[in-house]
C-alpha cells in the first residue's frame, strides 16, 4: 500500500523515525530536516501531507514512535529551473528511452526535484510508476532507459547487471595522435577519499574497461567514440583524464573546480549517443539513438 500518492510526478519520500526522546513526530522532522522552515512541516501536518507507512495520518501532536516510517512530499520552495527539454526517443508498454539535455538530474537529489528527468518524464507521460534502470550524470547528455511496469522492471535491471547492453558514448577532448587510436583502456578505479565528487586510479586488478575510437579531428580537439565495457562511476570522464585528454568543460577531472548550477554556456561535452540489447520481456533486438550532437 503506497500512504500517499503520486503528486506532481513525484512519488512520497520516507524516513524511519530512529530511537531518541522527541516528543513529537513533528518536532523531529523540524530538526531533522532544517532546510523545511517549522511553518511548512505545520501546513504539511495540518493538510494531511505527512503519513505512516498504513496511511495514517501525522498530526502535529502525534507522539514519536522510534522505528516508526513515516512518509512525506519532498519538495523545494525556490528550485531554478533548468531551460532545456528532454525528449522521448520510444515507448512501449514496458520502456520508455528518454533523450536527456546537459545540465538536467535523472532522479531527484539535493537542489532538485521537479527538474529533473524523471519528474518531467511522470508528469508528461502519466506515467506513476516509471523508474530509471540505469543513469548518467547530470552534466552528460543522451539517452536514459525507464521502465513502465514494476512487474518487468527486474529483467530490465538484470538485463543491466549481466552488462547484455551495448552503451555508445561521444565525447569532445583535445587529440592526442600518441595515443595509437583505437585501444582499449583498463584500470582500477576508486572512490577518492580526498575528493568527495571524484574518483581516482589505484593499484590493482582492473574493474573498468574502456573501448576507444577516433570519429573526428578539428585541428586542436577531437571527437571519440567511447564504449564502456563496465559500468564505473565517472569512468569514461576518468579514464580520458587519465590518458591526458579531459573531457571538454570537465569541472570535475582532471581537477575538481567548484559547481556553478546557473552558467549553461560550458556543457560537459560527454553524449550517451547510443544503446542496444535484446529486449529480455519481447525479445526484439532494440538500439536506440540521440538525436543530439555535440
Amino acid at each position: 500500500m503506497t500512504p500517499l500518492p503520486t503528486r506532481n510526478g513525484v512519488g512520497p519520500s520516507s524516513v524511519v523515525l530512529p530511537p531518541g526522546a522527541w516528543p513529537t513526530i513533528g518536532r523531529f522532522l523540524i530538526e531533522r530536516f532544517p532546510g523545511i522552515s517549522p511553518e511548512a512541516w505545520s501546513a504539511r501536518l495540518q493538510a494531511g501531507e505527512v503519513r505512516d507507512a498504513q496511511g495514517g495520518p501525522v498530526t502535529a501532536e502525534r507522539a514519536y514512535e522510534p522505528h516508526l516510517r513515516v512518509c512525506y512530499y519532498r519538495s523545494l520552495a525556490n528550485e531554478p529551473r533548468i531551460p532545456f527539454e528532454e525528449g522521448v526517443v520510444f515507448q512501449d508498454d514496458y520502456i520508455v528511452v528518454a533523450d536527456k539535455p546537459h545540465f538536467l538530474p535523472v532522479i531527484p537529489s539535493g537542489r532538485y526535484v521537479q527538474e529533473t528527468l524523471l519528474v518531467r518524464l511522470k508528469r508528461k507521460l502519466g506515467l506513476d510508476d516509471l523508474s530509471p534502470i540505469h543513469r548518467i550524470d547530470r552534466e552528460t547528455a543522451g539517452l536514459v532507459v525507464f521502465t513502465i511496469q514494476p512487474a518487468t522492471r527486474g529483467a530490465y535491471q538484470t538485463m543491466f547487471a549481466e552488462q547484455a547492453v551495448r552503451k555508445h558514448y561521444e565525447a569532445v577532448a583535445p587529440w592526442r595522435p600518441d595515443l595509437g587510436l583505437p585501444l582499449v583502456y583498463r584500470s582500477r578505479l576508486e572512490e577518492n577519499p580526498a575528493r568527495f565528487m571524484q574518483v581516482r586510479e589505484v593499484a590493482g586488478e582492473p574493474n573498468a574497461e574502456t573501448r576507444i575510437e577516433l570519429l573526428e579531428m578539428r585541428g586542436a580537439f577531437a571527437r571519440y567514440g567511447l564504449s564502456p565495457v563496465t559500468g564505473r562511476k565517472h569512468q569514461l570522464r576518468a579514464h580520458c583524464a587519465a590518458l591526458g585528454m579531459p573531457i571538454c568543460h570537465d569541472q570535475i577531472y582532471p581537477v575538481h573546480h567548484a559547481e556553478n548550477s546557473d552558467d549553461y554556456t560550458k556543457p560537459l561535452q560527454l553524449l550517451a549517443k547510443s544503446i542496444a540489447f535484446a529486449d529480455p520481456i519481447t525479445g526484439e533486438a532494440r538500439r536506440f539513438t540521440s538525436e543530439r550532437n555535440l
